[in-house]
């Protein structure tokens, strides 16, 4: 690592909050820090739900699917997943968004509080606050493996513990004191940051790859975007589960996570969230492209060398394959783009969701154990408060991470946060249950909401797909041949044992949410429940 790249990353790393801090300005009200009183402008906030959704494993990763991609797979079958996307985002803009600004909600939860009552909007939320603090902390985790290995480049032997601890107080930092409008711009700005350091790798590398490169990729079909052969239960991007589940995950991702709904509340006007929401669809659709298309470059370019192999055996001698965007940018970039382009890495795990962690916490929880709505400076003022006790809970759930797990690719890590995101087939069934079958009580959703995460755990964990493995090494694995309802041992493709596809958990989380709630509404004959705030104001 060059003295150069060091003093950019660390431009940016200290620059970045205060940055937001300036941005953000002095908060005057709790609307104002959690969803800046409704002024900020469309295209900031499309930016920011981008940068909120994409993280350092995501931009690392993403360049490693295109490279490692089999010819009758398809080297771009990713973005079947991205136009999903964008139809999931359209249903949400035109469904659910409009009932949170029409109902001037703070957060999504809200709106089951009002169609249910407190239990449902408290479980709901609780959900939220438990899975976004570990996917937060891992993602605190993983923006803290490359800053350590830059200091040790220079001799500091810093601990992930010291590290995790700075970076926590930097975002704890600007949103506290700048709230959502700084949130959202220095998100913006970041996301920015990182597809200039994409296209300043493709600049790079169009001037080294050999004559020729563009056409054998294609002869190798780097460039395919359909896969229509194979297995639609286990392949990961099959057309059908990466498409349609692809586009029911948006809807629950976009429509029923604080994260990216608060970013969209914070707009103008329905309008101005609609067109937020929409094109950041396209952003990331075009976004995916562009990462796919330095993976196929960086096939060229190494010869499409197994990332994993030893050298002497032709391959590129890394300890993982996720590692071969990060090995091309450290050793192949020249000095000061290198530097430009970690930044913009480390950008991608930055984007804060503590303001959304808050705002959950005081409208969703605090106000219903105090019993009262909050005046404004309250809110403002608790709205701090919890913001600086979710940053706490991240730095010591990261650190854990850091303490007993040596890379973020740990199995347990990763299927421990696999499990937290299988929440919301249940988060977006509990909404459609409240849209769609009028006679279902908070008992009803609640009820629901809990069968389908126990299920969802009982599918993900002990349902295998399981196939005979031919004696041949070399030779291509057959389909599965039968399922095995109790195998809870892991999933291994080698070995033809795999779990169903994670795109369709979503989905079936909802059918099971719909379902449980549809019955049990059977049992009541009026279309009109009364929430529990309506059932206390008759009695009084």
């Amino acid at each position: 690592m060059r003295t150069l790249d060091v003093v950019i990353i660390l431009i940016f790393l200290v620059g970045m909050p205060l940055l937001g801090v300036l941005i953000g300005g002095k908060q005057k009200s709790g609307n104002d820090y959690f969803v800046s009183d409704k002024g900020i402008k469309w295209w900031v906030v499309c930016l920011s739900v981008v940068s909120a959704e994409t993280s350092t494993l995501t931009v690392l990763s993403v360049p490693t699917i295109s490279y490692l991609a089999k010819p009758e797979a398809g080297g771009m079958t990713y973005l079947t997943l991205a136009l999903g996307y964008i139809v999931g985002r359209i249903v949400v803009a035109f469904i659910l968004l409009p009932k949170y600004v029409a109902g001037d909600l703070v957060t999504a939860y809200a709106f089951l509080g009002k169609r249910f009552g407190n239990g449902m909007q408290a479980t709901t939320s609780a959900t939220f606050q438990i899975t976004r603090l570990l996917a937060d902390a891992i993602r605190l985790f993983a923006t803290a493996i490359p800053i350590k290995l830059v200091l040790k480049a220079y001799g500091i032997d810093a601990s992930y513990w010291a590290i995790i601890i700075v970076l926590g107080i930097a975002l704890v930092f600007y949103t506290s004191m700048g709230g959502v409008r700084a949130v959202v711009w220095v998100d913006a700005i970041q996301m920015l940051w990182y597809l200039l350091g994409a296209v300043a790798v493709i600049w790079v590398l169009t001037d080294r790859l050999p004559d020729g490169w563009f056409d054998k990729a294609v002869d190798a079909n780097k460039f395919q975007i359909f896969d229509f052969s194979s297995n639609w239960l286990t392949a990961t991007y099959a057309f059908l589960p990466a498409f349609f589940g692809g586009a029911v995950f948006a809807m629950a991702s976009h429509g029923t996570d604080q994260l990216i709904v608060q970013r969209l509340m914070s707009t103008r006007n329905v309008r101005a969230g609609q067109k937020a929401l929409i094109a950041s669809g396209v952003v990331v659709f075009f976004q995916f492209a562009l990462f796919l298309f330095i993976g196929a470059m960086l096939s060229a370019f190494y010869n499409n060398a197994t990332p994993t192999a030893p050298k002497d055996k032709g391959g590129l001698g890394l300890g993982a394959n996720d590692e071969l965007f990060g090995n091309f940018i450290v050793t192949e970039m020249p000095s000061g783009l290198s530097g430009f382009v970690i930044a913009g890495i480390l950008a991608a795990a930055l984007s804060s969701s503590l303001g959304a962690l808050a705002s959950a916490s005081v409208t969703d929880i605090w106000e219903k154990v105090v019993k009262r709505p909050l005046t404004d400076q309250e809110r403002l003022r608790m709205g701090r408060i919890w913001t600086m006790i979710w940053a706490g809970l991240t730095i010591i759930v990261a650190g854990a991470f850091a303490q007993f797990n040596a890379k973020t690719s740990d199995p347990i890590v990763i299927q421990a946060l696999g499990i937290a995101s299988y929440t919301y087939g249940a988060l977006l069934g509990a909404f459609l249950l409240g849209l769609i079958i009028k006679k279902a009580r908070q008992a009803d959703a609640v009820v629901a909401f809990l069968v389908t995460v126990v299920v969802m755990a009982y599918v993900i964990l002990g349902v295998k797909f399981v196939g005979t493995v031919p004696l041949d090494p070399k030779a291509p694995l057959p389909p599965w041949d039968h399922i095995e309802w109790f195998n809870f041992s892991k999933a291994d493709a080698k070995k033809n044992v795999n779990s169903l596809v994670s795109w369709w958990n979503v989905p079936l989380g909802v059918i099971i949410t719909l379902a449980v709630g549809g019955l049990m509404s059977l049992r009541h004959k009026d279309d009109e429940p009364e929430t529990e705030e309506a059932t206390a104001a008759k009695a009084t």
